[in-house]
C-alpha cells in the first residue's frame, strides 16, 4: 500500500490535488498492474497533515523502523486495540443490489416530494435488510442497526422513525410498487408476458378479530382458529414477485381477481397471460381475465363434474411427449362462442408414484376391512364409522345394501384413469400445448416465494395490530423477497447459503492514540464468485480513517 496524489483542473485553470491510500493489483484481463483506491483522504489543502504524519510515525514505531527512535532505547509500542466488530457482508450485498436495481432511486423519487428531516429511504432499506438477514420486531431492529450490522449511511435507527417510514411507504404504495417494478424489469430484462398469481394467508397469535381486517377465514396455514390476513403475489416466469396485495382475512380467492386484473392493466404491461390455480377458475373470473385483450391459463379440478371437463378427460387421442416426464394432449370442446381449449398433461413418473401410493392404501384398507364384523342391517360400530370417515380411505369405499363397507372398484378404476394427470384451460390459441403446460408448471415458483416469505423472511409473527402497519409490514417483506429471489436466480444458490456466507464478512475497527481505522475482513473465492454473478464490484477494504 502507498499514498498517491491525483490532480483535477478546475474551469478557471487552477488545480486541486487529492490524497488517496492505494495499492496495486494486476488486471485479470490485460495482465497489467493498476492502482486500486482503498481510501480517499480528501483534498490536499483540507487534509490534517499533522495527523497523517502522526499515523505514519505510529505505523513506523509499530514496525520498529521509525528513524526518530532508531538510536533510542526501545520503548513500549502503543498497542492497537480492536474496539468493535459489526456484520458488513449481508447488508452490503443487499444495499448494492438495491441501488443497482434502482430501488433506492425509485424510493427517493417519491419520498423527496415531501420534506423529511430523517433519511427515509435509508430507514426503509434498513427495515428490508433486517427482514432478509435477521427478522425481528421493529424495536429489536433499532438495536440491530446500532450494534450488530453496518447499514451504509445509517449509523442508528429510532423505532419511531421506523414507524413513520412505514407510514410514508404505505402512503406511496401504488406509485412505489410501480416505479420499483419498472426499474427492476428494465434492468433485468424480465419477461412480463406471463404472470402468475396466487394467494396465501398469515395468522396472528390472538383469538380476537378486528372489525375490518384481521378476520377468521380459510387458513392456508391450517390455523382456522386464529384471525388472519390474505396476501397475493403476481410473479414473473423467473420467480420475481413484481407486486403484492393484502386483503382482510375472510376474503375468498374468487373475489380478488377483478382487483388484481385492474391494477395490472393500469401498469400497461402489454400482452399479459395470467396463470392462476384452480381456486380462481370460476367462469366469472376467467371472463374477467380476458378483458382488455388479456388471456389466461387456469388449472381445472379433475373431479369437478363439469360436463366440459368430463368431455376433455374422455377425449380420444394420444399424448405427445414434449419433454422428459411431460406428455400433452391438445383438446377442443364445443364450437363457436362455447368453444373451450384444454390441455391434458401427464407426468409418467408421477403416474407411477400415484399407482404405488394407491396400491399401498388399498393393501392397508383390506386389512382394516378384514377386522370389521359383517353387518346384517345392524347399526354401524365405531370402527365402521371411523373407517368410513377416514381422510384417505373413504375415497375407496362404498356401502352395500346390508351396511357393510366394501372397496369401490369403479372408483378405483376412475382414479387409475387420472394417475399423473392434470387438466388446464387456456383462452390463448397462439400458445402451443407445451407452452401452456410449462407455463402452468412455473406456478410452483409462486409457492416457492410463499415458502421463502414464511420460512426465511419470517413473515410471522406479525407484531402489528393496525391495518396500515400490517400492510406496510407486508410491503417490506415483498421488497426483501424481491431482492432474495433475484440473488437466488443470478447466483444459483439458496438465500440461506448466501446469507450465511456473507454474514462472515465483518467490519472491524482498530484504535490507537493516533486515530481509528475501519477495515473489512478478506473475501473468500466463494464471496467473489457471488459478487461476480451479481455483476457487482467488491466492497472497499478501508471504510474509514479517523486521525487525532
Amino acid at each position: 500500500m502507498y499514498i498517491r496524489t491525483t490532480s483535477r483542473k478546475n474551469k478557471d485553470g487552477t488545480s486541486v490535488r487529492y490524497i488517496q491510500l492505494a495499492h496495486n493489483e494486476r488486471n485479470p484481463k490485460t495482465g497489467q498492474s493498476q492502482a486500486k483506491i482503498l481510501y480517499n483522504f480528501g483534498r490536499d489543502d483540507e487534509v490534517n497533515m499533522a495527523a497523517l504524519r502522526g499515523l505514519a510515525q505510529s505505523i513506523g514505531r509499530y514496525l520498529g523502523d521509525d528513524p526518530q527512535t532508531a538510536d533510542r532505547d526501545p520503548s513500549p509500542i502503543a498497542p492497537l486495540r480492536l474496539t468493535r466488530s459489526k456484520s458488513l457482508g449481508g447488508a452490503w450485498l443487499l444495499n448494492e443490489l438495491w441501488q443497482k436495481l434502482g430501488i433506492g432511486n425509485a424510493m427517493t423519487k417519491r419520498l423527496t416530494e415531501r420534506q423529511f428531516q430523517t433519511p427515509m429511504e435509508r430507514i426503509l432499506f434498513a427495515l428490508v435488510a433486517n427482514r432478509a438477514l435477521a427478522p425481528s420486531s421493529k424495536l429489536a431492529a433499532e438495536e440491530w442497526v446500532e450494534h450488530d450490522v453496518v447499514i451504509p449511511e445509517l449509523p442508528k435507527l429510532d423505532v419511531q422513525q421506523a414507524y413513520r417510514a412505514m407510514d410514508v411507504l404505505l402512503e406511496s404504495e401504488e406509485s412505489i410498487q410501480h416505479d420499483v417494478f419498472h426499474a427492476v424489469a428494465d434492468l433485468l430484462q424480465l419477461e412480463v408476458d406471463l404472470l402468475f398469481f396466487d394467494t396465501t394467508s398469515t395468522y396472528f397469535e390472538t383469538e380476537d378479530e378486528d372489525d375490518e381486517f384481521r378476520k377468521l377465514g380459510y387458513s392456508k396455514d391450517h390455523r382456522p382458529d386464529l384471525p388472519q390476513v390474505v396476501i397475493g403475489f403476481a410473479v414473473t416466469r423467473e420467480g420475481i414477485p413484481i407486486r403484492c396485495w393484502v386483503w382482510p382475512g375472510n376474503t375468498s380467492d374468487m373475489s380478488v381477481v377483478p382487483e388484481v386484473k385492474k391494477d395490472l392493466i393500469g401498469w400497461k404491461l402489454g400482452r399479459v397471460i395470467s396463470v392462476v390455480d384452480r381456486g380462481f377458475s370460476s367462469e366469472e373470473n376467467l371472463r374477467y381475465l380476458q378483458r382488455s385483450g388479456g388471456h389466461y391459463i387456469s388449472g381445472e379440478k379433475l373431479s369437478s363434474g363439469k360436463p366440459t371437463v368430463e368431455a376433455a378427460l374422455a377425449h380420444p387421442g394420444r399424448f405427445k411427449t414434449v419433454r422428459d416426464n411431460l406428455e400433452v394432449k391438445d383438446i377442443t370442446i364445443g364450437d363457436g362462442e362455447a368453444r373451450k381449449r384444454y390441455v391434458l398433461v401427464r407426468n409418467p413418473d408421477e403416474a407411477r408414484r400415484d399407482a404405488a401410493r394407491r396400491e399401498k392404501h388399498l393393501t392397508a384398507l383390506k386389512e382394516e376391512l378384514a377386522r370389521l364384523k359383517e353387518l346384517d342391517g345392524e347399526a354401524h360400530t365405531k370402527a365402521h364409522c371411523r373407517l368410513h370417515n377416514h381422510t384417505t380411505y373413504k375415497r375407496y369405499l362404498k356401502m352395500d345394501k346390508r351396511g357393510n363397507l366394501r372397496i369401490d372398484l369403479e372408483a378405483v378404476k376412475g382414479m387409475e384413469h387420472l394417475d399423473g394427470k392434470y387438466l388446464l384451460q387456456t383462452s390463448d390459441d397462439t400458445l402451443s400445448a407445451e407452452d401452456v403446460a410449462l407455463g402452468y408448471k412455473q406456478l410452483l415458483k409462486v409457492e416457492a416465494a410463499f415458502r421463502t416469505l414464511k420460512q426465511s423472511l419470517d413473515l410471522r409473527p406479525v407484531y402489528h395490530r393496525k391495518e396500515e402497519r400490517i400492510r406496510a409490514h407486508v410491503l417490506l417483506c415483498w421488497l426483501a423477497l424481491m431482492l432474495v429471489r433475484i440473488i437466488e436466480n443470478q447466483t444459483g444458490k439458496t438465500w440461506r447459503e448466501v446469507r450465511d456466507s456473507f454474514g462472515r464478512v465483518q467490519l472491524v475497527e482498530y484504535e490507537s492514540h493516533d486515530g481509528k481505522v475501519q477495515q473489512r475482513t478478506e473475501l473468500t473465492p466463494e464471496h467473489l464468485g457471488i459478487v461476480s454473478a451479481l455483476k457487482l464490484t467488491e466492497p472497499q477494504r478501508i471504510w474509514g480513517i479517523s486521525l487525532r
